[in-house]
């Protein structure tokens, strides 16, 4: 029961963005940088309490990909571990909108080896040298997250806004970082390319801990996996998403939630401007 349960949270760790779980996020120092020189951002990357607040331990950089607006793969810059955060810097040497993300996939298992629990977590070309052929009451849920964040050198462009039709994603309509406080965005959801239909999602601003609540917005895509909205206030936000969307307490009738087969979650930083 105690491991079940374990692998239960941990499947649905990538979800959870309620006021007292941690949060993992990537938060760039700007999303929109205009020089006619040189283009920098640094962007922080931790696991905290209260969003962007750097208060508990650094979020592992473990799949990182950089995406100029040519397409090509950057390197990150002056790479930093610390205690608290990881943190690096993006050199923008050409005009137009970048993606930095941090894309990974495992397989947790649980079963039974001459009557005793055992847990895995691993890659999935890992799962078959170690966990035993012969292992009894096998449950396996795989997982995949992508955290991400745009910035934009001078000029935005849509390059890096393409999906890469593996996971679950955001595909921008309206450029993320041309966002502005009281202005309409359109935002589509896709799930392995195809849209995430009445998929619900979430945007949480910093500052919560000087505002003392949450102030989570929440929102459906349509049939086609987009949605049309407004942000009432400037600031930096995170939009999170997850498939299959959590069931609520109580909703399997008194019988304990099993685990997923599948579990892909989504986080993304955006800034929004002033009006």
């Amino acid at each position: 029961m105690r491991i079940q349960k374990t692998v239960i949270a941990l499947a649905l760790a990538g979800a959870a963005f309620g006021a007292q779980a941690h949060k993992p996020w990537v938060l760039p120092s700007s999303t929109f940088v205009e020089n006619d020189r040189e283009a920098w951002v640094t962007v922080d990357a931790a696991i905290s309490e209260g969003l962007f607040d750097i208060d508990h331990v650094p979020l592992k950089l473990d799949g990182l990909t950089i995406i100029g607006p040519d397409g090509a793969t950057l390197e990150p810059q002056n790479v930093a571990n610390g205690k608290l955060r990881n943190s690096f810097d993006v050199k923008m040497a050409k005009n137009g909108t970048y993606k930095i993300a941090l894309v990974n996939q495992n397989v947790f298992a649980s079963y039974k080896v001459n009557g005793e629990m055992k847990r895995w977590r691993g890659l999935e070309a890992n799962m078959a040298k170690e966990v035993p052929a012969d292992a009894q009451e096998l449950k396996v849920t795989r997982t995949s997250s992508r955290i991400e964040t745009f910035v934009t050198a001078n000029e935005p462009s849509d390059g890096v806004l393409k999906p890469t039709g593996s996971g679950l994603e955001l595909v921008p309509v309206t450029n993320p970082t041309e966002l502005r406080a009281g202005e309409k965005a359109t935002w589509r959801f896709l799930l392995d390319g195809k849209p995430a239909a009445n998929l619900p999602f979430s945007l949480i601003p910093g500052g919560v801990r000087y505002r003392g609540t949450l102030n989570e917005v929440r929102f459906n895509t349509d049939a086609k996996g987009e949605i049309t909205f407004k942000i009432p206030a400037a600031g930096m936000y995170v939009a999170t998403a997850s498939w299959p969307a959590p069931q609520a307490q109580g909703s399997q009738g008194g019988q304990q939630q099993q685990p997923p087969a599948r579990r892909v979650t989504y986080s993304g930083t955006v800034e929004v401007l002033p009006e």
